[in-house]
């Protein structure tokens, strides 16, 4: 990596934007959508409107910014009339252009992430804000919560869509809709009813065609999730939760009627032994059953888990369903144990499903970068608006950012998120180091990550010894 390359990577943040500046209406619009990704971009911790305004706006002639510079962006990002799906349907067109493989590069194809995050808020004022399960936090909180949709593929993650979640308590409050500027055509809709649709719009775009859905347990137990994704003939393979029932022979082949949809779910409820959960599933396959396979490598070495995969058939609506894939994923020690489902085609092979199953933290790692890095949790929006606008606004950072970790891959192959940062903060309006300096940290961090990896491998490897000889590792 040289000076130069660092800096025609920042200038191209102007040149990618400027696929998307039409986007934003007029010529002021356009400029502050430009501040606003710098300042989301920059190292500065707090990355809401007013430090952005004051570090990346200027007044007139050149002027420092003033009052007036962090109003007008405040106003960008909640009265301006641009569209936040617009942004989010040229993201997609750039991801597919740039970051989808082709067959021969990636066996798995694109994949699709649904995931929900959680944003801590204080007050009742703010759209959607209510307490409500955060993941974040792992409790129930005053937050807003966040539907989105994440593009997962070798060469990169863009968030692709997103959707805030609006409990039946606000969704039903037309002064708060009114005052937050919530659309009339927004309903109440449960989290996979909203990815269901967030899956229909981008299909519509006809950007991104999706190998695989990929959700958790969440969105896995909602039968309703699973039939609409089955009828767009999309292929899935989502996380159900351990007592999902399921069929372990074809239940038409059985004398008699099949439990109807009065029958109780309790578990042990049916008649029919043949209707077990995954976890008793699970249970009783025998030793040889379980085979064990590298996800990847990661920061601490190899990514081993032992994979079990077998044909079921689904239980849903109290009612049996079509033939599935039941796909169980444990750790070498097996203290925790997941369960997946796919309607995945007969042929396809466990090793298939059982990679597909690692592309999930992937959407988790986009939600880390753009929490830690891109000011994804910093915003100060009160309005519908305002909350899309700033998502949008995030994953366009978001992308700039992939993109140019993608370009110094050839280079420098452990570049990290964080160190493709410090390449664009060099060249912007008030550089916080200088390429070289950016040059010199990252050097430095991956010299860092290299010593601990290896570190952390050897330790892995020392302790599987037999398992490391047998997967060649």
């Amino acid at each position: 990596m040289t000076r130069d390359e660092v800096r025609a990577a920042a200038k191209r943040v102007t040149q990618w934007h400027g696929r998307f500046a039409g986007l934003f209406g007029r010529k002021e619009p356009q400029g502050h959508s430009l501040v606003y990704l710098k300042g989301l971009m920059s190292v500065q911790k707090r990355k809401s409107v007013e430090p952005i305004a004051l570090q990346f706006a200027r007044g007139p002639n050149g002027m420092a910014a003033t009052q007036n510079e962090v109003v007008a962006l405040q106003g960008f990002l909640t009265h301006s009339p641009w569209e936040a799906s617009d942004v989010f349907q040229e993201i997609q067109a750039v991801f597919a252009e740039e970051l989808v493989p082709t067959t021969s590069q990636w066996s798995l194809g694109t994949v699709g992430v649904f995931d929900e995050s959680g944003f801590e808020k204080a007050g009742t004022e703010s759209v959607g804000v209510d307490r409500q399960w955060c993941g974040r936090l792992g409790k129930t909180e005053n937050c807003q919560v966040g539907v989105f949709l994440a593009g997962v593929t070798p060469g990169g993650v863009a968030g692709l869509d997103a959707q805030l979640f609006l409990t039946e308590k606000w969704a039903a409050d037309r002064k708060r809709r009114k005052k937050t500027r919530v659309p009339k055509e927004i309903k109440f809709q449960t989290k996979p009813q909203i990815a269901v649709e967030m899956l229909r719009r981008t299909r519509a775009a006809g950007q991104v065609e999706f190998d695989w859905i990929v959700a958790d347990s969440l969105y896995g137990d909602s039968g309703n999730f699973l039939d609409a994704l089955e009828g767009m003939n999309q292929r899935y393979l989502v996380e159900v939760k351990k007592n999902r029932l399921v069929w372990t022979v074809d239940p038409a082949t059985l004398p008699g009627k099949t439990p109807g949809p009065k029958m109780r779910k309790k578990l042990g409820s049916y008649r029919y032994r043949e209707v077990r959960s995954v976890q008793e599933v699970a249970a009783d396959l025998p030793a040889d059953a379980w085979r064990p396979l590298k996800l990847r490598e990661g920061s601490h070495g190899p990514l081993v888990f032992e994979f079990a995969v077998l044909r079921v058939w689904a239980m849903r609506h109290d009612r049996p369903g079509p033939p599935i894939w039941l796909v169980i994923r444990r750790s070498l020690d097996g203290k925790e144990v997941w369960y997946y489902v796919s309607n995945a085609e007969a042929a396809t092979p466990w090793q298939t499903l059982a990679m597909v199953t690692g592309t999930r933290f992937r959407v988790e790692e986009y939600f880390q970068d753009g929490k830690t890095h891109l000011g994804m949790a910093d915003y100060e929006a009160r309005a519908w608006t305002s909350w899309h606008h700033h998502m949008a606004l995030a994953a366009l950072a978001h992308l700039f950012v992939t993109l140019t970790k993608r370009d110094f891959k050839h280079d420098v192959p452990d570049l990290t998120l964080e160190m493709a940062m410090r390449v664009l903060r060099s060249a912007f309006a008030k550089p916080t180091l200088s390429d070289q300096e950016a040059i010199d940290l990252i050097d430095y961090d991956r010299e860092r990550n290299e010593v601990a990896h290896d570190s952390h491998r050897k330790t892995w490897l020392a302790k599987h010894k037999r398992l490391a000889e047998k997967l060649l590792l």
